[in-house]
Formats: structure tokens, C-alpha cells, sequence
């Protein structure tokens, strides 16, 4: 359920359409339904009178609908025309229950949606929502595009984010090797590219290499470099990761899955900085910082000789431990906005959830950390391509268990400069603010909604639940329109 619509707090303050539309009924009675939530209906028969008003002091309308008597070429080259010229307006297309939905024209990147008629107060809210989010990720007045090094910062305000930062900024500008451990998924990569972003390397090159994925009689060669006929198919000389961050820093990422003999060689180059190409006896000195990464307990490989202890040792100057997202729940609201904003960075759509169901996914155990939460965003935003996502949008096993009323509540977030244990109950602000009158309202309609359920529908008893007068629950139905949803009647 997304956000309410309601005529005193204006959530859409601009409920304006454009209307393609050459069916007279049709159109008096999309007037009468705009009429109805305070919106208006412009008539246009061509798409170059809107973008002459979108380039005005005038413009300001939320979404095009294009309705009949546009068919064929018509249709498709009226489609490709705004596209071309009102590229950030998103556009609908009207049919009945005769005609069927449209199939969507080539070349229309605009169109997001359409809508049946005759239509219900839900379903022309839901539109209103996907017309608002598309405006909103192709808003030049919008977020900005983040430098790669800065959307990888890591993004967060719990304690155990804080005290990663920290360590971070204590460490950066140091030349000591750093070994970051943690759970696959939790951001080791995210964490050794910002010690490079803020070290005096940053302008040298950062390069990575996952000494997993390698086997390991190609690993020395992926590493060192070869000469040409050094081994079978080394027709040229190449040069090896700790040549290509000379000066930079070398990122090796699960190192604990590094053969023995591999160990020792990697050892050698720590402990002397110099390293030959395979199939060559010229020492080449190295200036490289070394950050290893492990999902790993090399403590316990050391144990079973799996890993060597001296070199665990050297590797292990500086440890960062990288917490689980089960651990960081309050991160989660601004991981899903900076997750959200590079989707829409890559053009790739957009998504908006809502308070429910960011609650949601804070109750969520996490077993793939943040790489996991990526993967859900990105799905989302193919399932509901600028829409509003709530808690019973997001997949089963996303959704918690038993009441909601109990069990979806925002985490409780650790404000800075409190003493270790003290915590306040607040939900999490995103970065790019929030209408606070719009969300405290979507709540109360949530719980309201959950009250009725409850009570068999019951208003005198719903009213009950919630410790307020039966007229005044009456009231907010109608400001809601829950009582039309339930009946499923038009508008």
C-alpha cells in the first residue's frame, strides 16, 4: 500500500494529467474521477503541445494518459514523440474491459503502466505513486550522481558502522597491511576500496584479485606476471597484479583459499618487497600496500594446516572485522536508498518501500548480508517498476511471521554520543528526507487497516483497538477511502 492521497496535506500537490483521449465520455468521465481527489485533466491532441508546456512557467503535470482513438502508427509514433521531447513524463495507457491492456509499443521507454476502466481510488493512487517515482529518479533537481569511490563508502550509522569507519580513518593513510574478515557479502571489497579512496595511494591503482577463483598452478602467473615461454601458451612476456599497482594497493580477496606453496611465495614478496615473473631470474622491487580479505577463520586453519601461521601473522597487522547486516539492521533504510539511487544511476528503473516494509526487512535474518539486500532491490524494481513497495509486495520468505502489529516495528537506532547500551526507538531518516505528515499517515492507515481486520470489519470494535471514538474512526475511513477499498466499489 503506498502512501495515502488526501486533499488537505497534498502528498500530490500536482494530481495533473495530460489526456490523449478522443472519446467525449471518456473524457468527462476522467475529469469527474481527477475532479474527485482535487486533480485536473488537460486535453492535448498533440505530444509537441506538451513539451511547449513542460518547457513553461506552467508546467507541472505528474503523468500523460492516452486513451482511443490513437491506434496503429498513430499511437506508436505519438509515443516515440514524447519520448523524445518529455522524456521525464511518464505515460499511461486507458483501456476497458473490451479492448484489453495495450501492448507496449516499441521505442515508448516512458510508458510504465496503464489503467482500467472504469477505474477505483486505489488503483489511480497506485499510478499517481509510479508517476511520482519516475519523476523523481529522472529529476535533474534530484540526487546526484555519486563518484564510484563515494557511493562505495560505507553507508550507515549503527555503532558497529561507526566503529568501522574509525578504524578506517585511523588506518588509511598508513602503509600497514590491513586484513579485513567477515561473512561473504558483507562489504570486505566496499571497506578495502575506501582505505585506498582515503589513503595517500588514492591517485595510484587499485587492483583486485580473488585468489579463490584462480586455481592455483595459475595463480604465481596471475600475481607475479611470466615471461614469453616461461610454460606451455606464455606466447608473450605479461606483466602480473603487483606490477599493475605499482605504487597503488593490491587487494587480495580470499586469501584463505591460497595454496600452501602459493603462501610461501606471497610470504617472500611481503617480507623482502620484491618478486621475479615466472620463468625469470630479474628481481623486481614492488611498492604495493597489501589488503587481504577472508570469509575465513584462519585461526582455525592455521590449526588444522590449511594456512601458514607466519603468514597470517603478516597479513595480520591491522584486523577489521566486517559485522553481519543481522547486526546492522539500522543500516538497512539508508543500504536500500544508496542501493536504490545506483539503480537509478545505471538506468536501470527505480523503486520506492515503504516505512512497512523497510520494517520488514530489518526482521530479516540476512544470510547473504548486503549482497543479498542488492539482489532484492534489483528485483524489486523489475517486479514493480516505479511503484511503492509494501510488506505484502516483498517476496514470502521477506515478510515476518505472525503479527504485524507485533513484529513490524523499526529497529531501535543507537544515536551518536550515547554510552554503549542506550538506544531510542526512531525510525530511520533517509538521506534525501521524508514527508513526515505523508508517513505518519501511511502508519495510522496501516494500523487502522489491521484494527479492521481484526475486528471482522467491525468499526465499533476496531475503534475499541485503537482507544478512539467510533465517529472519529468513521471519519478517517472516509479520508483514507478504506471503506471503498473493502467494498471494491468504483469511484
Amino acid at each position: 500500500m503506498g502512501l495515502p492521497y488526501e486533499k488537505d496535506n497534498q502528498v500530490f500537490p500536482n494530481l495533473c494529467i495530460y489526456l490523449f483521449e478522443k472519446d467525449q465520455e471518456r473524457q468527462k468521465y476522467l475529469q469527474q474521477v481527477l475532479a474527485f481527489v482535487d486533480g485536473e485533466i488537460l486535453n492535448f491532441t498533440d505530444a509537441a503541445e506538451v513539451a511547449e508546456r513542460e518547457g513553461s512557467a506552467q508546467s507541472g503535470c505528474m503523468a500523460v494518459m492516452l486513451g482511443s482513438g490513437y491506434e496503429g502508427i498513430v499511437r506508436k509514433d505519438l509515443l516515440k514523440q514524447l519520448a523524445d521531447e518529455s522524456p521525464t513524463i511518464p505515460v499511461f495507457q486507458i483501456y476497458d474491459e473490451e479492448e484489453g491492456i495495450p501492448e507496449k509499443t516499441e521505442g515508448s521507454a516512458n510508458v510504465i503502466g496503464s489503467l482500467k476502466l472504469p477505474t477505483h481510488y486505489d488503483d489511480l493512487m497506485a499510478l499517481a505513486h509510479k508517476a511520482q517515482v519516475f519523476q523523481e529518479s529522472h529529476s535533474s533537481s534530484g540526487p546526484k550522481s555519486r563518484p564510484v569511490e563515494l557511493f562505495r563508502s560505507l553507508s550507515g550509522s549503527s555503532r558497529a558502522t561507526r566503529q568501522v569507519n574509525k578504524m578506517i580513518e585511523q588506518v588509511a593513510d598508513s602503509d600497514a597491511t590491513v586484513l579485513i574478515l567477515g561473512e561473504s557479502g558483507t562489504g570486505k571489497e566496499v571497506v578495502a576500496r575506501k582505505l585506498h579512496f582515503h589513503s595517500v595511494r588514492r591517485g595510484k591503482p587499485f587492483v583486485p584479485v580473488n585468489c579463490g577463483a584462480i586455481p592455483g598452478d595459475l595463480l604465481e602467473s596471475e600475481l607475479f606476471g611470466h615471461e614469453k615461454g616461461a610454460f606451455t601458451g606464455a606466447i608473450s612476456s605479461r606483466q602480473g597484479r603487483f606490477e599493475m599497482a605499482e605504487g597503488g594497493t593490491l587487494f587480495l580477496d580470499e586469501i584463505g583459499d591460497m595454496s600452501m606453496p602459493m603462501q610461501v611465495k606471497l610470504l617472500r614478496v611481503l617480507q623482502e618487497r620484491t618478486f621475479e615473473r615466472v620463468g625469470s631470474n630479474k628481481t623486481i622491487p614492488c611498492n604495493v600496500r597489501i589488503i587481504a580479505a577472508t570469509h575465513r577463520n584462519l585461526e582455525t586453519a592455521i590449526t588444522t594446516g590449511d594456512f601458514r601461521e607466519d603468514l597470517f601473522y603478516r597479513l595480520n597487522v591491522f584486523p577489521i572485522e566486517m559485522p553481519p547486516l543481522r547486526d546492522r539492521v539500522e543500516d538497512i533504510p539508508v543500504l536500500v536508498n544508496d542501493l536504490i539511487h545506483r539503480i537509478e544511476n545505471e538506468k536501470r528503473g527505480s523503486v520506492r518501500l515503504t516505512p512497512a516494509a523497510i520494517a520488514a526487512l530489518s526482521h530479516y535474518r540476512w544470510p547473504g548480508n548486503v549482497r543479498e539486500l542488492a539482489n532484492l532491490m534489483e528485483r524489486l524494481a523489475i517486479l514493480h517498476p516505479y511503484g511503492v513497495v509494501d510488506v505484502n509486495d516483498l517476496p514470502e520468505k521477506f515478510r515476518p511471521a505472525g503479527n504485524l502489529v507485533d513484529t513490524v516495528q523499526l529497529p531501535d537506532v543507537s544515536l551518536s554520543g550515547e554510552e554503549p547500551g542506550t538506544t531510542v526507538t526512531a525510525p530511520r531518516l533517509p538521506s534525501d528526507g521524508l514527508d513526515l505528515k505523508a508517513h505518519l499517515n501511511t502508519l495510522e492507515q496501516s494500523l487502522i487497516q489491521q484494527a479492521l481486520d481484526e475486528s471482522d470489519g467491525i468499526v465499533a470494535h476496531a475503534a475499541k483497538r485503537l482507544h478512539m471514538r467510533r465517529t472519529t474512526l468513521v471519519e478517517k475511513l472516509r479520508k483514507y477511502g478504506l471503506q471503498r477499498q473493502s467494498e471494491s466499489t468504483g469511484i
